[in-house]
């Protein structure tokens, strides 16, 4: 296997360490032994450097082998796992940022990302500030103590991009580094690392395991930011099981059909929405009115099955949810890259704090799954009868 091949190949031959095995058989270890004092005292030295077999912290197997899978997915020069996305993003926030510290975080940012930063960069003496998901104003907020600019493009729930090449240069002539948040690109439709980003996080739990049933995050770095983010992983004891690392992997297999089977059903369903006379808006980058849709036809191999739909200033929220109560195809829950449709209510005021969202519609989110589009699209239009100017 070469870099020239196409994803789909890579991802289909990626961490499989043992000849002969398909699957990558599941290590459960948390001890290893050695033959002498001297073996384990030469792996200790080295394991800072090189990725060795050492203690079940440090790796099995099962997450080496899902490490290097990530690496053909996004490329980078090395990986490491954690339990969920939001552990990710923290380590990745301590281990750049200490006190005295400034960081610009992307007003499009997941929203327990803003938490974080209320409860735990501040008391820690660093400072933080959000900037608009375009990046417009990037270079007049960069201050001589900014160590690192915090992206996602497309942004959380209206999908804003910014351009990371022009970022990434501008965060290196200030010596700062550039982490992206590229759970929904996920490697198969964008790979931040090869705009010029130092550090890609990813919610595996979404496109990555696929099948709604593991919870993991995973973080792709360059060499000149991996030091910190390992030993900072090594010091808050950042680890994931082997039984989960294998889900993942299995789910990376079909990742790239899987994102194509989503894209195109959701294309399909904005459309149809876009029809619709109670919806003021769908938002999507792939969709050609959005304000991205330049930059995401440069920077993006495709689009996801994320939908926000914003409705007409005259439906009331209480008809909304109205609506997503009734809905029988989509579920009302967290997350979103399993093989369902989801959906949840979208609070733009809470979600960003740059711009003003007030006198808009109400807004929910749609995740549309592995279901046959026009089922989803039956469902829509049966709910959102209630929408109609008669009811309240």
């Amino acid at each position: 296997m070469t870099t020239t091949h196409k994803p789909a190949t890579r991802l289909l031959r990626a961490g499989r360490p043992h000849r002969g095995w398909i699957n990558t058989p599941v290590t459960r270890a948390s001890t290893y032994v050695f033959d002498s004092v001297a073996e384990w005292r030469d792996t200790r030295e080295r394991r800072e450097k090189e990725r060795l077999a050492s203690y079940g912290a440090r790796g099995t197997d099962s997450t080496h082998a899902l490490e290097d899978a990530l690496l053909a997915l996004e490329g980078g020069h090395r990986a490491q796992l954690y339990p969920t996305g939001q552990a990710a993003i923290a380590v990745v926030l301590l281990a750049a940022l200490r006190a005295g510290d400034h960081v610009l975080i992307t007003d499009a940012v997941y929203e327990p990302v803003r938490r974080f930063c209320a409860n735990h960069l501040s008391r820690l003496g660093i400072a933080y500030e959000f900037y608009p998901p375009d990046g417009s104003d990037l270079s007049a907020r960069i201050r001589p103590e900014t160590r690192l600019i915090y992206a996602e493009s497309p942004g959380s729930l209206t999908y804003e991009m910014i351009d990371l090449p022009a970022v990434a240069d501008l965060a290196h002539r200030h010596g700062a580094l550039l982490a992206v948040d590229n759970t929904w690109g996920c490697g198969v439709l964008c790979q931040p690392l090869a705009l010029g980003a130092d550090i890609s996080i990813l919610a595996a739990t979404k496109y990555l395991g696929g099948h709604a049933d593991v919870m993991m995050g995973a973080v792709v770095c360059n060499a000149r930011a991996w030091p910190a983010v390992q030993q900072a992983s090594i010091d808050f004891g950042q680890t994931v099981g082997a039984d989960d690392a294998w889900l993942v992997l299995r789910g990376m297999r079909s990742l790239t059909v899987r994102m194509a089977a989503h894209g195109a059903a959701a294309l399909k369903v904005a459309r149809w929405l876009h029809t619709q006379p109670v919806v003021a808006r769908v938002w999507s980058p792939a969709l050609p009115n959005h304000p991205s849709h330049d930059r995401w036809r440069r920077d993006c191999r495709g689009t996801n099955g994320l939908l926000t739909v914003e409705f007409r200033a005259d439906i009331t929220q209480a008809a909304v949810e109205a609506m997503i109560d009734s809905l029988a195809l989509f579920g009302l829950g967290a997350s979103w890259g399993g093989f369902e449709s989801l959906v949840v209510p979208v609070n733009m005021r809470a979600a960003r704090s740059l711009s003003d969202w007030t006198g808009r519609g109400p807004m929910l989110r749609l995740h549309v799954g592995l279901e046959d589009p026009e089922d989803l699209i039956e469902d829509l239009r049966l709910a959102m009868q209630c929408l109609s100017p008669s009811h309240p």
